[in-house]
């Protein structure tokens, strides 16, 4: 018997953000490690963030952990204007999961605030595959769409604010 949803998780989805209309790069950093949760955020966010005048680079790398080295090259070289990090951590019998989570969460948030560059956390924690399935898989509330809208949003911020200076 599947589970219903928790009644306690968020259901609210960003609005689909206006057409870009100024040339965008966007580059994901995708782990390797729960393949098939990982890859239907990164398939909702790239249809999200694919239009003729973007570009989107994709990078995989083993496990969530190793994520956060990958956004910081990125964000250093200056290489995209939005870097979305897409993982999926399942919890075990051990706290490992929430240790990684945590990690990961602080390291991207280090990365954005030092090279000043937008980093959407997509790395996700789920205490089972029902969730996990759920916001990942389905549409109705898909997180890797939810945080493609995040990364166009933010590059329209950044844009205006950089070019006001």
């Amino acid at each position: 018997m599947i589970e219903p949803a928790n009644p306690r998780v968020s259901h609210f989805v960003l609005p689909k953000p206006g057409v870009v209309a100024a040339k965008r790069t966007f580059a994901i950093v995708a782990s390797q490690f729960n393949p098939k949760y990982v890859q239907g955020l990164v398939d909702r966010a790239t249809r999200e963030l694919q239009t003729p005048v973007a570009k989107v680079s994709l990078y995989r790398v083993p496990g969530a952990f190793e994520i956060p080295i990958v956004v910081r090259e990125l964000a250093q070289q200056k290489r995209a204007d939005v870097i979305l990090a897409i993982g999926v951590v399942l919890k075990g019998k051990t706290n490992h999961a929430d240790n990684i989570s945590r990690s990961v969460t602080d390291a991207l948030q280090r990365i954005a605030l030092d090279y000043g560059a937008p980093v959407i956390n997509c790395v996700h924690t789920f205490s089972n595959e029902i969730d996990a399935q759920e916001r990942c898989l389905e549409d109705k509330i898909n997180r890797g769409t939810e945080a493609a809208r995040a990364a166009i949003e933010i590059a329209h911020v950044m844009s205006d604010l950089r070019t006001q200076q």
